[in-house]
């Protein structure tokens, strides 16, 4: 596991902690998820889902511990509360409205992601992203209200945005930051922090995980 790097994000100055050769040997990870059978797991994720072991969600819950309470304040680290290997499969003409915008995970301040890229090739990465109208890069319950009436207003301005995986500035949200997804880089940021999947045409959207956009989705939060 190379040296962690921090990057501040927008005016908030949010945290999230990019690594890079993240785990010891990221094929034996690759053969599990496609020993297993997926399918669709919520109406959000533009994909196919299949739970990762417990074990596994555990051990990547204790490597980045010290990272959490270094940088987020969170000591000891949250619980996991979900853990999947997830595959982008979803044609950007097939994607549901809510699809095509950033979202956030849940809006308790202690909650987070952890995503670790798999695929080989082009895999995109995942952006950030500011609500234009109110300037919000994270949403908390205390927010979470006017968020929802500057997102009804600017989709009731401006459309809802076509069928495609949002790339960039939109009238909606201002992009403040992209990573690459790298075979075996590991992503550690706030769940309520805005975000989408940077998916260009080039990402191969297969249901095969030797082939396709395969991740590990490691959501951590005490209930």
């Amino acid at each position: 596991m190379r040296d962690p790097i921090l990057h501040l994000h927008g005016t908030e100055q949010r945290p999230l902690v990019v690594i890079d050769d993240f785990w010891p040997d990221p094929d034996v990870l690759r053969d599990d998820a496609a020993s297993l059978k997926m399918g669709q797991i919520g109406p959000h994720y533009p994909g196919i889902r299949a739970p990762a072991p417990a074990r596994l969600a555990e051990t990547m819950r204790r490597r980045v511990a010290p990272l959490l309470a270094q940088h987020f304040g969170l000591d000891p680290a949250p619980a996991v509360s979900e853990a999947y290997y997830s595959l982008v499969t979803t044609r950007p003409a097939d994607l549901a409205p809510i699809q095509r915008l950033p979202h956030f995970d849940g809006v308790e301040p202690g909650r987070i992601a952890v995503l670790l890229f798999l695929g080989e090739g082009q895999q995109g990465g995942t952006a950030f992203y500011r609500q234009r109208a109110t300037g919000y890069e994270s949403v908390d319950s205390a927010r979470l209200g006017s968020f929802k009436a500057a997102l009804e207003e600017g989709v009731g301005t401006h459309g809802i945005p076509a069928p495609a995986y949002i790339a960039g500035d939109t009238p909606l949200y201002e992009q403040i930051a992209l990573h690459a997804g790298r075979r075996n880089r590991a992503l550690i940021y706030s769940g309520n922090m805005l975000h989408c999947a940077y998916l260009p045409p080039k990402v191969t959207l297969s249901a095969d995980p030797l082939i396709g956009r395969l991740t590990l989705n490691l959501f951590l939060f005490d209930d």
